[in-house]
């Protein structure tokens, strides 16, 4: 029969893995080797929480449980992560702790019932032997590709309120494979991103021209394609740009590499956002960090709006605050345009698009109607072209 106060004291006494106490399977474990046997009532009730918070994932104790040691952020990852020099102390605990949650992704379900004198029917669940410490081992030196904490569990983040990273779950899967058209202005940015990647100077970039012309979906899938080797992808709105700064100081000893990425930037003349941009692409008094760009996509070459009202007023210096304003896309060093396609590129998108889609229709046939559906939507883009196949794809007449 297993020791349960001893598995219970392991778990509390945690310090690197402190954050598995909070995790909601190995909480309820905990609370389970917590309760009194002869009670046994509750002792089936919280049983059944914790087989209840496992299936919820998996059947499998032992993989969850060494998962959830991979994926957690914690100060010896964190220090790792940063290139910092680990101390002995932090050595021994992390060897010590990896060793005890070895020995308990082995309770199995007939341990745990075995502690209570309840003989009727209790769910189990699996385990496996695994070397704990050959796997964080592994996972440490693909520390750079795989991340760690939420940025091993996902790739694409928002921004809340308070400047908080908000995971994405079910992200936008366009893929580069998909994309047609638009090769040599892809290429300029994929390749910005793989120096991001290598760890080489790479530029902010801003991605701008006619509107559906895969701007967004561009910077989309390279996320998605270089996401196995370590890129994740921020969304900011323009009116959190105030908040990067601070974000941008939490994620300069991260491993990973960073896009932050700015859809439909443009502002007008007075907008207090003008400054925080240009703060970011600038750098603090500490220069830029170099595991993060801004990736940017605007229909406007210039991103300030300026009315003819703007040409006017009482400011000594109106000259300079106009070239200030103007000059902001200069800023970015690398600015890539994409502009609406001609007939001949607007066609082959559509036709490229039709086999991706497993469409069957006579070559002439498909694009007729595809001319004639960009007449009604407004133009030619790849936008309107992938509306068009999906259109057919689902049956709908065009």
């Amino acid at each position: 029969m297993i020791q349960a106060n001893a598995y219970r004291s392991g778990l509390n006494s945690l310090v690197i893995f402190r954050h598995l106490l909070g995790d909601p399977v190995v909480e309820k474990l905990n609370t389970l080797l917590s309760t009194e046997t002869t009670d046994i009532p509750l002792f089936i009730h919280q049983y059944g929480e914790f087989i209840h918070s496992l299936y919820l994932h998996t059947d499998n104790f032992s993989r969850y449980l060494l998962d959830s040691i991979l994926d957690d952020e914690n100060p010896y990852v964190i220090r790792k992560g940063a290139g910092l020099p680990i101390p002995e102390s932090m050595e021994e605990c992390l060897k010590m702790e990896l060793a005890f949650l070895g020995r308990l992704s082995m309770v199995s379900s007939g341990d745990l019932r075995g502690l209570c004198a309840y003989k009727g029917f209790l769910p189990s669940y699996q385990t496996e032997k695994l070397d704990f410490a050959e796997q964080y081992m592994n996972r440490l030196a693909r520390i750079r590709e795989k991340g760690y904490g939420i940025f091993a569990r996902y790739h694409v983040f928002t921004v809340d309120g308070e400047g908080n990273l908000v995971p994405v779950k079910y992200p936008d899967p366009q893929r580069l494979s998909e994309l047609t058209g638009y090769e040599k202005e892809r290429a300029k940015l994929i390749a910005n991103t793989e120096a991001l990647l290598a760890g080489k100077p790479a530029n902010n970039a801003l991605l701008y021209g006619d509107a559906g012309t895969g701007k967004s979906s561009t910077v989309k899938a390279i996320a998605n394609d270089f996401k196995d080797k370590g890129l994740r992808l921020i969304e900011v709105k323009k009116n959190q740009l105030y908040k990067i700064p601070d974000l941008v100081d939490r994620l300069s000893a991260n491993p990973c590499r960073f896009i932050l990425f700015i859809d439909d930037l443009s502002f007008s003349s007075n907008d207090n956002d003008f400054s925080a941009l240009k703060a970011i692409l600038e750098g603090s008094v500490g220069g830029r960090s170099q595991n993060l760009v801004v990736y940017a996509t605007s229909n406007r070459r210039h991103l300030v709006k300026e009315a003819i009202s703007d040409r006017e007023g009482d400011d000594i210096h109106f000259f300079d605050t106009m070239q200030e304003l103007m000059s902001l896309s200069a800023r970015f060093g690398l600015s890539i345009t994409f502009e609406r396609p001609e007939k001949e590129l607007y066609l082959s998108i559509v036709n490229a698009l039709a086999a991706q889609y497993d469409l069957s229709m006579p070559k002439e046939e498909l694009e007729q109607k595809a001319e004639a559906h960009a007449i009604r939507a407004g133009g030619r883009s790849p936008r309107t072209a992938k509306q068009f196949i999906e259109l057919l794809k689902s049956g709908v007449g065009v």
